[in-house]
């Protein structure tokens, strides 16, 4: 999952009006001012090259094509444009500048008076952004601009400025395209013309690149310790993450205007051709870069014609999907399609040749406020999301190319539309984990399954608007940039682009156990691990900064390599590996070192494909190198160098993903559908991967490539007795494949032959646990000194964890999931315990009973001039869900055998707390006959541990007074609780208890109970407990003569005149002062009992009648 950090950098080609001034008047080879083919100043060797385009299927394009590999036709440009355009820009993270509404009529960049002619205009709003498919590329137009950047670093390369007569005759800038390979720019004008241009780039050519004359001087550090980019090359000391490649050398030429007389509704570029849905008549026009080999460029078809389609349907916005090879088109009426584009060699075989696409209708609105207006696919995951009028986002499965796509789930906006204002923009991240919805007051985040995760409509508006910062009140586009590290953002009426950093949780670049069961995030330039696993419990939960160890990736191996693309943490915690576009590089946690290779060659040679995971100190890497697959494994305690590699393992294909399992052994699945194990063993003094067995998948999963999440289970006998080799004829294979968890059973068919039976256990997963994939190093026998946790005893060992976007759910026991799937796949599944959580979970602290996640928190103050991210950790008490759900089953000696296993947590009493109070709740309403009422059995299992007196006075008071009928409904009467608490000695407990007994007996004087209470207070010289008492019984007889009376039936003897004068201090009747509202603070003066109550830890003044509901639920 994805969170925002920090805050935005910011970028534009030009920075204020008031610096117009700034600059002298320049026509310099950094920008270009293009005419577009108009004759204005130019010879008749270069008059206008425009193509009309009608909506007729016989139009031809003119003058050759639109091919940049064929420079014959290609028409001469005005003005030679020249490279690269960065003397008007510059990054600005906090400046003093704004980049507030643009307003038309800007001045220009350059000029400096108002005769001198313009050349870059400045304060034009942006109004499209696009991004090439690598990535390495990005461009943004205005109304009169193209401005080609490139993302690392993030300077101009080149900017085109269309002259007045241009914008006269075509009309403003309204939208911008990209063909995919980033050769060609297309601009579309109000006028419905395409403006195309055509980008050269040089390879080897670099500019602006520093140089130091001298450097002998520069000190160099040891290889293991971090090491800034300038240690081996200190020209490249001012580079940052992913600049080591320097500013390309680029030119951009005008080749060509096309009109289109139909109107242009809106166009897609794609590989081969240019896809325009025109306005009047509805047509859909594929015009071809290049001529195919019949000499024709030009291919439509009339909307109406279209079977599939509404007959006076117009298409209003389309998109397309290279991975998934299909596209989306929205229809004026508020309908979505699935569209895909017939190949020409099909066109023969087809009944009517005319046709060039085929669709299928999956959103169908059923008011106004579901009509579809903007649509995106999710490749990853076989998703279609679609953009409703209300700001919702509907998302459908796509599960084949014949129409069958059902809904899926919905995500819903944290604010109603009149304050998030109209969905402008919908983006998965490259990943498919990620959402980003842009609306036109804010903008919002969710996982793939609808998790929400941070929003900006929590900002303060006010202060924005101050700081000028747009990216917080309305997103007019977005893009996903290096790897979905950041995000690019373009707000209203705005010339600035804001690059928003993103963390990500480990697991979406390697799903394996390890990253699951320890909390890893990554950043553009850092990683953050979670350190609260082996310290005491209570500091553990705690929301503290110190918790986070973060620390920076090396700057020379980002300097090349970034973005990080794969992190992967080691079982212990002790040590971290990243993996960029190549090599790797890895970190010890204790002595917080980094190594990297030392050779470049070798770093440059491979790169991680696979994932990458730890056994021991031993570091296990997927690559890829010359062609070749292959497991390599390193050492952390040598230099990783091509000569240290301790072993390496030839592969026949691909790797998909690695994971551990147990405590040596290795899987490894390929493209290939095979499934490998490997045990790791010593062979001749080091430690080798050996196969010992592997399985075929062909004909039970049909895309390797979609396959997530892969582990198995292996029954108790085996694990502990069997033959590794034959592992894989008793293994059950869990498969994590899009959002679905299918398990694979083994079975012998009745020849004999191992045949496995396939069954889709959970829908819409985000990630799954299995328990038992968890090294014995963290089984809590072993990280607490508690019971034994075997087999027998602790159930969550077996346990299966699920997380389906907004629940976590778990089977405590999987052994009851396979016996439900095997051999007859009719068997309903056992039923899970749902966790609720209000955060996106990130690992399971099984030894501390807990759910580990983090929010995000937007920090707006009016002492500073900027808004930034943080995020704080979360965390939630799985506990009392597991043991609710046992109680429901009538299972009490399961739910017995939990709670002991967690009954010397600091918190356990507070996690017994809230079971009765939720099942209380529920109850006190409902009224359940006692026979199948939760509550008895609840207090059954509290009244099995000490704290039982406790917890039951805890939630008295966190409970409304009404609901104490139906809690001591099936408890003793108050009196023999209050007894039994004095016996423990648990003093304040019993002072519960009284308030109690005066709430239901309405004791309008002092009471035995009260006087016995107060003496033992005073024997035990608990005077804060004696004040509680007092503020009581003064509280109930305003006169005082109700204290006064117990008192005097406590045979208060004063022995001198000090001791009276001191002792009356503390027992002093205080004024009335509104039933005694203030609060007391507890100073752990308690004697006389085993071990401090729960009472006493959390809440002072049990006593006080103040406390008897003023709470409504648990802290």
């Amino acid at each position: 999952m994805y969170w925002p950090i920090g805050t935005p950098r910011t970028y534009a080609t030009t920075t204020a009006t008031a610096q117009a001034t700034a600059h002298p008047p320049s026509r310099s080879s950094s920008v270009v001012v293009s005419h577009d083919g108009l004759a204005t100043g130019l010879p008749a060797a270069a008059l206008t090259d425009t193509a009309s385009l009608s909506s007729s299927e016989s139009a031809a394009a003119k003058d050759g094509d639109l091919n940049p590999d064929n420079p014959d036709a290609v028409p001469l440009t005005p003005v030679p444009p020249a490279t690269p355009a960065t003397p008007f820009i510059r990054s600005v993270e906090h400046d003093a500048s704004k980049f507030g509404s643009a307003k038309a009529g800007m001045p220009y960049l350059g000029a400096s008076d108002a005769t001198e002619p313009a050349i870059v205009p400045t304060g034009e709003p942006v109004v499209a952004l696009k991004v090439s498919r690598t990535g390495h590329l990005f461009a943004v137009a205005t109304a009169s601009t193209l401005t080609i950047w490139q993302t690392k670093p993030t300077v101009v390369l080149a900017i085109v400025v269309r002259s007045d007569p241009s914008m006269r005759a075509y009309g403003p800038c309204v939208d911008l395209l990209i063909r995919p390979d980033s050769a060609i720019f297309v601009l579309q004008t109000g006028f419905d013309y395409l403006i195309t241009y055509s980008l050269a780039t040089d390879l080897d050519a670099r500019v602006y690149k520093p140089h130091f004359v001298d450097h002998t001087n520069i000190q160099r550090r040891r290889q293991s310790h971090f090491g800034g980019p300038g240690n081996s090359a200190p020209d490249q000391i001012l580079l940052g993450p992913g600049e080591g490649a320097g500013v390309r050398d680029l030119s951009v030429r005008f080749r060509r205007t096309i009109k289109v007389d139909a109107g242009i509704k809106c166009a897609l570029a794609l590989d081969d051709e240019l896809v325009v849905a025109t306005k009047k008549p509805a047509t859909v026009q594929c015009i071809r870069w290049a001529p195919d080999s019949a000499a024709n460029q030009i291919s439509t078809e009339i909307l109406s014609r279209m079977g599939w389609l509404d007959k006076k349907a117009a298409i209003q916005q389309m998109t397309h999907d290279r991975p998934m090879n299909l596209s989306t088109w929205v229809t004026n009426d508020g309908r979505a399609y699935a569209v895909q584009r017939i190949p020409p060699t099909q066109h023969a075989s087809e009944t009517d040749p005319k046709k060039l696409f085929k669709g299928y209708c999956f959103h169908t609105p059923q008011d106004p406020n579901h009509h579809a207006i903007r649509a995106v696919v999710n490749a990853r995951f076989s998703l279609i999301a679609v953009g409703c009028a209300d700001g919702s986002v509907h998302v459908y499965s796509a599960r084949d190319y014949a129409g069958n796509i059902p809904p899926s789930h919905v995500h819903k906006a944290s604010v109603s539309p009149s304050q998030s204002g109209r969905l402008t923009t919908l983006s998965y991240s490259p990943d498919g984990y990620c959402l980003f919805a842009g609306y036109e007051k804010g903008w919002a985040t969710w996982s793939v399954f609808g998790r929400s995760a941070s929003h900006s409509f929590n900002a303060d508006s006010s202060i924005a608007r101050i700081n000028g910062e747009d990216w917080l009140t309305g997103i007019t586009d977005a893009s996903w940039v290096g790897g979905a590290c950041e995000l690019l953002l373009i707000g209203h009426e705005s010339e600035a682009i804001w690059s928003l950093e993103m963390a990500r949780s480990a697991v979406t670049g390697c799903y394996s156990p390890p990253n699951l069961f320890r909390t890893v995030l990554q950043s553009s330039s850092s990683i953050m691990i979670y350190r609260g696993y082996d310290l005491p419990d209570l500091t553990s939960i705690s929301a503290e900064p110190f918790l986070w160890q973060t620390t920076r990736i090396p700057s020379d191996y980002l300097l090349h390599q970034w973005p990080i693309k794969c992190t992967a943490v080691s079982p212990d915690g002790r040590y971290v590996a990243v993996a960029g576009r190549r090599g790797l590089a890895h970190y010890s946690v204790n002595s917080g070192r980094w190594k990297t290779f030392t050779n470049s060659a070798a770093e440059n040679e491979f790169q991680v494909r696979g994932g990458m995971c730890w056994y021991q100190h031993i570091l296990v890497a997927a690559v890829e190198a010359n062609r070749s697959y292959e497991l390599r494994l390193y050492s952390r305690e040598a230099s990783l160098d091509s000569s240290n590699i301790m072993f390496t393992q030839q592969m026949p294909a691909p790797i998909v993903l690695i994971t551990p399992s147990g405590e040596d052994s290795l899987l490894v699945y390929t493209y290939d559908n095979l499934l490998y194990h490997f045990v790791f063993a010593p062979v001749s003094g080091t430690i080798q991967p050996i196969q010992v067995g592997q399985i075929t998948f062909n004909g039970i999963v049909r895309s390797p490539a979609r396959v997530r999440g892969l582990s198995w289970i292996l029954p108790e006998r085996q694990m502990i007795d069997g033959d590794p080799s034959q592992d894989v004829t008793y293994a059950s294979v869990l498969f994590l494949v899009d959002g679905k968890l299918v398990l694979l059973q083994p079975s012998v068919d009745p020849s004999g032959q191992l045949k496995y039976d396939m069954r889709v256990i959970s829908h819409s997963v985000e990630f799954y646990i299995s328990m038992r994939d968890q090294s014995s190093i963290y089984m809590l026998s072993e990280s607490r000194n508690h019971s034994t946790w075997d087999a027998d005893q602790g159930r969550l060992r077996d346990s299966l964890w699920v997380y389906e976007g907004n629940v976590l759910k778990l089977w405590p026991d999987v052994h009851q999931v396979l016996y439900a799937t095997s051999n007859n796949s009719s068997k309903e599944l056992p039923p899970t315990v749902s966790v609720p959580l209000d955060f996106y979970p990130l690992s399971i602290l099984l030894g501390k009973g807990i759910v580990l996640g983090v929010e995000p928190d937007l920090v707006q103050r009016r002492d500073i001039s900027y808004s930034f991210f943080r995020f704080s950790i979360r965390t939630h008490l799985f506990l009392p869900d597991i043991l609710q759900f046992h109680l429901k089953t009538s299972d009490v000696t399961a739910a017995l055998t939990l709670a002991r296993q967690y009954q010397d947590l600091e918190y356990f009493a507070h996690g017994l707390e809230i079971l009765l109070h939720h099942v209380l709740d529920e109850e006190v309403d409902s009224v359940p006959p006692p026979e199948t009422a939760l509550l008895p059995r609840v207090l059954t299992l509290l009244s099995s541990f000490k704290q039982y007196l406790d917890i039951v006075v805890q939630c008295t008071r966190k409970t409304e007074v009404r609901s104490w009928r139906t809690l001591f409904a099936y408890l003793p009467p108050p009196q023999e609780l209050f007894e039994e608490s004095l016996q423990q000695g648990s003093l304040k407990t019993a002072g519960g208890y009284l308030l109690i007994l005066h709430t239901f007996e309405e004791l309008a004087t002092a009471s035995e109970q009260s006087v016995r209470l107060l003496s033992r207070a005073i024997r035990e010289e608990d005077w804060e407990l004696c004040k509680e008492l007092a503020r009581f019984l003064a509280a109930m007889d305003r006169s005082g003569e109700t204290l006064r009376g117990a008192m005097e039936l406590a045979n208060l003897q004063v022995r001198n005149e000090s001791d009276s004068s001191d002792l009356m201090t503390k027992l002093e009747v205080p004024s009335f002062r509104s039933n005694g509202h203030s609060r007391l603070r507890r100073q752990n003066s308690e004697t006389g009992s085993d071990a401090q109550s729960a009472s006493d830890v959390s809440s002072p003044g049990t006593a006080s009648p103040t406390g008897s509901a003023g709470s409504a639920g648990p802290a």
